[in-house]
């Protein structure tokens, strides 16, 4: 069923996109054809607060074809954008004192970490709370001037600017953590998918769910779907190589995410569950260090600390083979992200990968991901 369904979805859009260009295509190397889809992640984030609706607007307004929601719970059960449960990086919470003894130490996926928590917090409580840029060489003038949103209240922006605009936006959310929600009795799934039905936003042109783990995606969100009627295509997100999924160190599965990206495994596991994948961009298009850092675009502060090797693993002509969209993360314009041998263009590197045939690509920075297409 998956299998029929991907098809039929790549062709829709092959379809869309012939109709869009009145029959003048240029062929991409992509699964398709069609144009790589642009994400932004978190919202356009390289310009305001991350998982913002003023971000999200501002990433639709730039052109991104997907907005990207990272999703985690409160106390009561609802669904905010945050990319950690932890939310003393993105948000004012460490400076409102009513909430200064909810201040803790806990493991996440085995790792300890000190702040403020999604789960200590009911909806009241988060909308309380600003949110901040998080990225100390970004600009920090509009932090503690936006609320956190939930994920109903981002579908509702896509649904207002779709009945505004007449264009179709797409919503990408992520499960963060899903063990970790789970073990706390807050499972991230069945909200999600039961806000997607009540919303009547279940167009499998207009939806990605995305995790890191892999169990809620082969098991939990697919079983889910089937029950509500809908089918919704699934990407199964990669760290690097030698980590495993949070949900394999837990159940005791010895695979890791290079063992999950091999041929065969895209081939005979992750494409009976998902439909494209989303590995960071460094685990295939190999790098390696450089020293002393290199000052490439000219300003006078040396930051470039790594240059491609030129080896380039063939993760996206695997997964391709095995009927796989290619969606890596996260590309960004600042020169620090960049390796030498862009020479501080962020443009050049977004054409290398679109040349090399990706799907898509999340971008902090969605319009010049969508001028680099354009190109």
């Amino acid at each position: 069923m998956k299998v029929r369904f991907r098809l039929s979805w790549l062709a829709a859009v092959s379809a869309i996109f012939v109709l869009l260009s009145q029959g003048s295509v240029t062929a991409y190397p992509t699964l398709s054809g069609a144009p790589p889809l642009v994400i932004g992640h978190r919202g356009a984030s390289g310009y305001l607060p991350e998982h913002t609706l003023e971000a999200y607007q501002l990433a639709i307004e730039q052109g991104a074809d997907f907005i990207e929601p990272d999703l985690v719970s409160t106390k009561d059960g609802v669904l905010i954008a945050r990319h950690e449960p932890n939310l003393i990086d993105t948000t004012n919470v460490s400076e409102v004192t009513k909430f200064a003894d909810r201040r803790k130490t806990v493991s996440v996926d085995g790792a300890e970490q000190e702040g403020f928590f999604s789960e200590d917090f009911t909806l009241a409580e988060i909308k309380e709370l600003r949110a901040r840029q998080a990225m100390p060489q970004r600009d920090q003038s509009y932090n503690d001037q936006y609320e956190i949103p939930t994920l109903q209240e981002i579908i509702d922006l896509v649904k207002q600017t779709e009945a505004d605009t007449g264009r179709r936006i797409g919503i990408y959310p992520e499960t963060k953590h899903p063990t970790y929600f789970d073990q706390l009795g807050l499972s991230l799934e069945e909200p999600l998918i039961e806000t997607l039905v009540a919303s009547d936003f279940t167009d499998p042109q207009r939806v990605f769910i995305q995790s890191f783990e892999v169990t809620n995606l082969k098991d939990e969100l697919t079983a889910l779907m089937a029950q509500a009627g809908i089918d919704l295509p699934l990407v199964q997100l990669y760290d690097e190589f030698q980590l495993q999924p949070y949900d394999f160190v837990v159940s005791g599965d010895p695979r890791t995410y290079g063992d999950l990206i091999s041929a065969d495994s895209l081939r005979n596991f992750v494409s009976t569950y998902a439909s494209g994948i989303g590995p960071w961009k460094r685990t295939f298009v190999l790098t390696e260090p450089i020293d002393p850092p290199v000052d490439a675009n000219g300003d006078g502060t040396a930051e470039v600390t790594e240059r491609l090797t030129g080896e380039i693993l063939p993760v996206i002509e695997n997964a391709h083979a095995a009927g796989l969209q290619v969606h890596p993360y996260t590309f960004r314009d600042e020169e620090k992200y960049l390796t030498v041998d862009y020479e501080g263009n962020p443009m050049a590197e977004y054409q290398q990968f679109y040349e090399l045939g990706v799907d898509g690509v999340f971008s902090d920075f969605p319009d010049t991901a969508v001028a680099a297409r354009e190109q």
